[in-house]
């Protein structure tokens, strides 16, 4: 099953443990698409265009150790995990009600190789070169410290290993900038500074080796290796 396959069943996941996020990120029900069309311009082609890259660095038949963070409700991710049985993954967020909800979603497709973990981002509690893969999605732009975030997430990481995910970056969509300036930021949701297209993809050239990145309106998704 390729990656596209698995965002789709994402979509399918819902069930009744739906929440507005999960509609939103999915683009799957009717306020989600509402929201995701005013605020992002984006439909589910769009959504699928960037979770592709973002979802990429995670091999099929993946057997390694990776971590996941934040992981939020795993709307995304559990569809992956189910694939890959013989894969060590380990979820981590700050928010408990988040990751309740991740891991109560685990339980309902069986998933027993997934372990969730309340931390964070930045004091990851996990010795140096911990794992083969570092996956996050749509949490840079929440975490307030983010150096300390990049540091850690390359901090745990072993040579070789593969960081991946997705994440707003401002400068690529006016109106995306407008609610992220006067809502997102005053309530909370995300925390300055942003990162740009051009300052990402510097940041990444910088710490990671075979970077590679695209936007898709104000998400960009990328796919990067540390170096040995």
């Amino acid at each position: 099953m390729g990656r596209r396959e698995e965002i789709r069943n994402a979509y399918k996941s819902l069930g009744g443990q739906t929440t507005f996020y999960d509609g939103m990120i999915t683009c799957s029900t009717l306020a989600g698409k509402a929201v995701s069309r005013l605020i992002w311009n984006m439909d589910k082609k769009k959504q699928e265009r960037y979770l592709e890259l973002a979802l990429s660095g995670i091999p099929e038949n993946f057997s390694g150790k990776m971590l996941e963070v934040p992981v939020g409700t795993g709307i995304l991710t559990m569809p992956v995990y189910e694939t890959l049985p013989a894969a060590e993954v380990i979820c981590l967020d700050y928010s408990p009600s988040m990751m309740e909800r991740a891991e109560n979603r685990a339980k309902g497709r069986n998933i027993n190789n997934v372990r969730f973990m309340q931390g964070d981002v930045g004091n990851l509690p996990f010795e140096d070169c911990s794992f083969d893969l570092v996956l996050s999605l749509n949490g840079f732009h929440a975490f307030p410290n983010k150096s300390a975030a990049y540091g850690e997430t390359f901090r745990v990481l072993k040579p070789g290993g593969i960081f991946c995910g997705c994440f707003y970056v401002k400068g690529k969509n006016r109106r995306t900038d407008w609610f992220i300036e006067k809502v997102y930021t005053p309530k909370g949701y995300f925390t300055p500074p942003y990162e740009t297209e051009e300052s990402l993809r510097r940041r990444l050239e910088g710490m990671y080796q075979k970077v590679q990145m695209k936007t898709v309106e104000g998400i960009a998704a990328f796919r990067c290796r540390r170096g040995s």
